[in-house]
């Protein structure tokens, strides 16, 4: 193998036969495994069979559009770093891709200096955040949480959560110290989007999970949204 091939293995989803074979020859240039399917159903067997660490999926494909597709995938899935390749982008699109966790969006004809831009930003966020492999995460001294229980211990106590403050904490610890957006936070929890009764919602959340929290790990940044903080 070559060694400057980045390990991962990636996906390509494009309906137009010479589009996905050149950008295939070209993704083979950076990566070590290169997969590719015509049109969504294709791509989610190839996807439940190679589980991809990169996904460039076209919004429009036949059979399983690439959203949908997305949404699929995310039911089950967070890890996997997501492309979008749209030929438009509208209010109503950015809103729905929010919550599908993209990496970046492209517009048609994507460059290969922007798609190698994207793949780059994937490649810096598996190795950057490669936390949802571990089982445990330590937030702070005792605090503790289970990634495949979704269950926050302090001093080896459960702290009961509803199931939208478990659903904000597995968000917040998919990508520990990074800030994520209000809509981000508001799609992953309540899956659809009002602005004032989003932000309202956020609010209270958190207020309410922070009473439950024995430490101040949940840091606002101003007009950007929330992280947490991980030791």
């Amino acid at each position: 193998m070559n060694k400057e091939l980045y390990p991962y293995k990636v996906l390509f989803v494009e309906d137009e036969e010479l589009l996905r074979k050149n950008y295939t020859s070209y993704l083979q240039m950076l990566f070590a495994e290169v997969f590719e399917a015509k049109d969504g159903e294709e791509a989610l067997a190839l996807y439940k069979k190679i589980k991809p660490d990169i996904l460039i999926v076209d919004i429009n494909i036949p059979k399983i559009d690439g959203l949908e597709l997305l949404k699929i995938i995310r039911q089950s899935d967070i890890k996997t770093k997501a492309i979008i390749l749209t030929a438009y982008v509208s209010k109503e699109f950015l809103l729905e891709a929010t919550s599908l966790k993209l990496v970046r969006y492209l517009e048609k004809p994507v460059s290969r200096k922007d798609l190698k831009d994207a793949l780059l930003l994937a490649v810096d966020e598996i190795l950057t955040y490669n936390i949802r492999n571990i089982k445990t995460i330590n937030i702070k001294d005792e605090l503790l949480w289970n990634n495949e229980l979704r269950e926050l211990k302090y001093q080896n106590e459960s702290i009961e959560l509803t199931n939208n403050e478990k659903l904000f904490l597995e968000l917040l610890l998919s990508h520990p110290n990074r800030v994520f957006s209000y809509d981000e936070i508001f799609f992953h929890v309540w899956n659809n989007y009002d602005d004032d009764a989003s932000f309202n919602a956020i609010k209270n959340l958190i207020r309410r999970l922070r009473k439950k929290l024995p430490y101040e790990i949940i840091q606002n940044a101003f007009n950007e949204g929330y992280k947490i903080n991980v030791q």
